[in-house]
């Protein structure tokens, strides 16, 4: 095998939360070897059959969902569909040959990573969070290495394998913040006022919507503005909210932000759910953050990664069932606080791993160099 030019299969997907790393990881390996011949598998009918090709690389689909926890139909056709994605992914595998194979959880990874360690290919785990999903998990013993983003993971994983590396971020998430008036401007704020960004993922998020809908009329007692990415299903009663209360000037809606780097450099307090990738990149632009983790999250992991930055003071947490009364006092109270703001911009960097997808293609490398 030519060391120069390695064979590599990535895998996994489901959510950008998977998509994003992976994506920065394939880029990281053409950066370091041009000629890397690099395919993604990832799940039918799910986000990534649509991302990875606009990223620039082929993917290869598997017919395969997560097994609900609750009595679902959907169930009866799981071990059909494992059954197909096990024998597919064998058939990529041997004809694609892969020197190395990375797993960054999602309903396809699984079936993947099972079937290259049982054809002897060594296999590579990037785990985005502080508690790791079922199919990580379930494949460690046979990793060659798994690159994790927080400490205290050998609770889960073996402790010769794991490699404190952080999460792979996407390009364009870069500081902007000597740019920040030009940034309001952008969206058409006032650069005197302070600025809350309000992210709650690609789909929106309906707990952190309400609770800005509950108590939006506190916007007129005071002079903040707000950045409020509604997503789809949330934007037309937003917008009508906004218009009810006059504060079309100080609060502008969107259904989804292209420009992270303008609204993370735009905002002096965010408002995000608890996904390790919000978090990562939270950390490396060192911004003062109220996370409302997502309830229904596997194993209630996004509070799990919010409860690891509070408890360093990195960050504040409110509840999802607590937002209609709590959220908007609590982010309040952090903009009339710059020295509670810049405690916690100072914690939060400590979590930062800017050169997180260049250590993990370190760790691929030493494997294809080794073989």
């Amino acid at each position: 095998m030519n060391s120069q030019q390695p064979k590599i299969i990535i895998s996994g997907g489901g959510t950008g939360g998977h998509i994003f790393p992976a994506i920065a990881i394939a880029d990281s390996l053409k950066k370091r070897f041009p000629q890397a011949d690099i395919l993604f598998i990832g799940a039918k009918n799910r986000m990534e059959m649509d991302r990875v090709p606009k990223a620039g690389y082929p993917i290869e689909g598997l017919w395969i969902s997560g097994f609900k926890r609750e009595l679902s139909l959907d169930n009866l056709s799981f071990p059909f569909k494992l059954l197909s994605s096990m024998i597919k992914a064998r058939k990529i595998i041997k004809r694609f040959k892969p020197d190395v194979v990375i797993g960054v959880g999602g309903f396809a990874s699984g079936p993947t990573m099972k079937t290259a360690s049982s054809l002897g290919i060594p296999i590579v785990i990037q785990e985005q969070n502080s508690f790791p999903g079922v199919t990580n998990k379930l494949v460690a013993k046979k990793a060659s290495k798994i690159c994790v983003a927080y400490d205290n993971m050998e609770k889960w994983f073996p402790k010769d394998k794991i490699v404190l590396t952080g999460n792979p971020l996407r390009n364009n998430i870069k500081s902007l913040d000597d740019k920040k008036d030009e940034c309001l401007k952008f969206f058409g704020l006032d650069i005197a006022k302070k600025t809350i960004l309000l992210v709650g993922g690609s789909q929106g998020a309906l707990g952190i919507n309400k609770g800005i809908s509950a108590m939006i009329d506190a916007f007129k007692d005071n002079d903040y503005q707000m950045i409020w990415q509604t997503g789809v299903h949330y934007y037309e009663k937003a917008l009508e909210e906004v218009k009810i209360n006059g504060l079309q000037d100080r609060i502008k809606c969107t259904v989804f932000i292209d420009r992270m780097d303008m609204a993370y450099s735009a905002a002096d307090v965010v408002i995000s759910r608890a996904g390790a990738m919000s978090i990562s990149e939270l950390s490396l632009l060192r911004k003062a953050v109220v996370f409302v983790p997502l309830p229904t999250a596997a194993e209630d992991h996004q509070t799990k990664n919010a409860m690891s930055l509070v408890n360093e003071k990195a960050a504040l947490m409110v509840k999802n069932s607590e937002t209609e009364k709590e959220l908007l006092p609590v982010v309040f109270d952090l903009l009339k606080n710059e020295d509670k703001q810049n405690e916690m911009k100072d914690n939060i960097a400590k979590f930062a791993k800017p050169n997180a997808a260049e250590d993990i293609v370190s760790q691929i490398e030493m494997i294809i160099n080794k073989k």
